[in-house]
């Protein structure tokens, strides 16, 4: 019998980040945890182009200093088209509780955006809040 990974409700994510090192090690790192990246954009309009393109999108990963606006407009534009996301940013802004399922401060290990993703998925699977979330994530979804 072999043993297979279960199959994942977040798989096809959207990183949003405007600092190229960090962008190629968060979309190398995802890759190789089995996440497929359906882009890597680095500004709010390519952002609101990808989420309302039609990709299938199941998270967005959102910096809130972006070059050409907030992450707070990649966020509402993807909580209008029913996608969660996630913020990755220093300062979480105030109003992301009502756009966003939860807030990962950076720095962070990768472990922190692992166990952070794996939160969201199991809130929006009906489970149960993970009793250990990272101290840098605040989870905005079923709190």
């Amino acid at each position: 019998m072999l043993f297979g990974r279960k199959k994942r409700r977040i798989e096809h994510l959207l990183v949003v980040e405007d600092e190229p090192l960090v962008a190629f090690d968060t979309e190398h790192f995802l890759r190789e945890s089995g996440f497929t990246i359906v882009a890597t954009v680095d500004s709010v309009a390519d952002a609101t182009r990808v989420v309302g393109g039609g990709e299938t999108l199941d998270l967005v990963l959102a910096d809130i200093n972006l070059a050409d606006g907030s992450g707070v407009e990649v966020a509402r534009t993807a909580f209008a088209h029913g996608v969660p996301v996630l913020f990755v940013t220093g300062q979480c802004p105030a109003d992301a509780r009502a756009l966003a399922a939860g807030c990962l401060a950076k720095p962070y290990a990768q472990r922190d955006l692992l166990a952070a993703i794996d939160a969201i998925e199991a809130v929006l699977e009906g489970g149960k809040i993970p009793r250990r979330l990272p101290g840098s994530f605040s989870l905005f979804l079923g709190s």
